[in-house]
C-alpha cells in the first residue's frame, strides 16, 4: 500500500488515502516518488478551472522526480533505465499520431494524448507509473536533488520555452528591454532565462510583492517594479526612470492575469512581442490598432517539449539555474495549496517524500 493525496470531487480538499501501489504496464516504469512540485494549476484543477473529464478519486501532481522501482516487462534495454536510477517525468504524453506529436510537441497533442496529473494519475503519491519513453535519467554526478529537479518539469520548463520564442522572434539582444512579469514559481526561473538567453538585453521584473522582487533581483533582474496599486502611466514613468525608456521590446507574462497582460501590452514598443505562459484569467482584451499599427504580437506558449526539458536539465546540471524551493509534507498539502492560491508562496513549494 501507499499514501496518496486524492481528489474526491471538485472544490473539495484533497484526502490522504491508503491505496494499492500501481502495477506498471509492459512499457511502463514504476517510480518511487521522491519529490513533486506544487503548481497553481494544481489548485485550479481542484477548483474546476480546467474542462477535464477525470474519474474520482483522482491523484493530481505533474512535477515528478523519483527513483526507478520496477521496470515493465517490455521496457527495452535501449531506454537505458535500471532500478534505483534517479529520473524526472516528462509530463506531456502525446498519442504519437497527430501533427504536433510528429513535430515533437507532444504537449500540444490534438489527439488522445494527456498530461500526467491531469488525466493519468500524478505524483502526489508515494509511487506513480509512467511510460518509459517519458522518463529522463539524471546523471548522479550532476548532484541534483529531487526537490530541485521536480519543479524543472513545469516551473522551470514553461518559461524557458516562452523565452526561446521571444529570442526566435528577434526581440532580445543589446539595446532591448525584456520584461518578466509575475515572479512566482515560473517567474523566478523566467528572470534567469531572460539573463541566460537575452544576449545582453536589459532585464526588468514586475510583481506585486517586494519579497518576490527581491528573488527576481537575486536571479538576475537589472531592475524591478512593484506594480501593486499603480496605473499604467505610473509604471511607464518608473520604467523610464530606471531604463531610460518607457517601453519594452519583449515580455514574458508568467501570471496570465488580465490586468497584468493588459499592462504589459500597453508598454510594448513597436514590433514588440508579448508571450503568455500563465493561466490565472479566462480572457483578455487588447487594443487592435495598437497591435496592427505597431506590428506588435501576442502569443501563448504552453509547457515545453522533451527537447526543451533536456536543455533545462543540462543548464541545471551545469549549475546555471538557481532554485527557490520550500519543502513541504504530504500531510500539509491542502494548507499549502490554499497559500498558493492566495499568492503567498515565493518560488516553488515541493512535496518531499522520505
Amino acid at each position: 500500500m501507499m499514501r496518496a493525496a486524492r481528489m474526491h470531487g471538485y472544490k473539495q480538499p484533497l484526502q490522504i488515502d491508503d491505496v494499492p501501489v500501481p502495477e506498471p504496464g509492459p512499457d511502463e516504469v514504476l517510480i518511487k516518488v521522491r519529490a513533486t512540485g506544487m503548481c497553481r494549476s494544481d489548485y485550479q484543477l481542484l477548483d474546476g478551472y480546467f474542462p477535464l473529464d477525470i474519474e474520482f478519486p483522482y491523484i493530481p501532481g505533474h512535477e515528478v522526480a523519483g527513483e526507478v522501482a520496477q521496470l515493465g516487462s517490455a521496457v527495452p534495454a535501449s531506454a537505458g533505465l535500471s532500478e534505483g536510477d534517479l529520473v524526472v517525468v516528462d509530463p506531456a504524453w502525446g498519442d504519437g499520431t497527430c501533427r504536433q506529436c510528429h513535430e515533437g510537441n507532444e504537449q500540444l497533442c490534438t489527439g488522445s494524448g494527456g498530461w500526467i496529473g491531469f488525466g493519468p494519475p500524478g505524483g502526489f503519491a508515494e509511487y506513480v507509473t509512467a511510460p518509459s519513453r517519458h522518463l529522463i535519467r539524471i546523471d548522479p554526478e550532476a548532484g541534483l536533488a529531487p526537490q530541485y529537479l521536480a519543479p524543472l518539469v513545469d516551473a522551470g520548463l514553461t518559461p524557458y520555452r516562452g523565452m526561446k520564442k521571444l529570442r526566435a522572434a528577434g526581440r532580445l539582444g543589446p539595446g532591448r528591454t525584456v520584461l518578466v512579469s509575475g515572479i512566482g514559481g515560473l517567474g523566478s526561473y523566467g528572470v534567469q532565462y531572460a539573463r541566460l538567453l537575452g544576449d545582453g538585453a536589459t532585464v526588468v521584473a514586475f510583481a506585486r510583492s517586494d519579497d518576490k522582487l527581491t528573488v527576481a533581483k537575486e536571479n538576475g533582474a537589472d531592475h524591478t517594479v512593484n506594480t501593486r496599486g499603480k496605473t499604467p502611466d505610473q509604471v511607464r514613468a518608473e520604467l523610464t526612470e530606471l531604463t531610460g525608456r518607457g517601453e519594452i521590446d519583449a515580455a514574458l507574462d508568467c501570471s496570465g492575469a488580465p490586468q497584468s497582460l493588459e499592462l504589459n501590452a500597453s508598454l510594448l514598443a513597436a514590433e514588440g512581442s508579448l508571450v503568455s505562459v500563465g493561466l490565472m484569467g479566462q480572457r483578455v482584451e487588447f487594443p487592435l490598432f495598437l497591435f496592427v499599427s505597431g506590428e506588435r504580437s501576442f502569443s501563448g506558449s504552453f509547457w515545453g517539449n522533451y527537447n526543451d526539458l533536456t536543455e533545462v536539465l543540462a543548464l541545471a546540471a551545469q549549475g546555471r539555474i538557481k532554485h527557490t524551493v520550500t519543502p513541504v509534507k504530504l500531510d500539509d498539502i491542502n494548507d499549502k495549496l490554499d497559500a498558493l492560491a492566495r499568492g503567498e508562496v515565493i518560488g516553488r513549494q515541493v512535496v518531499v517524500f522520505d
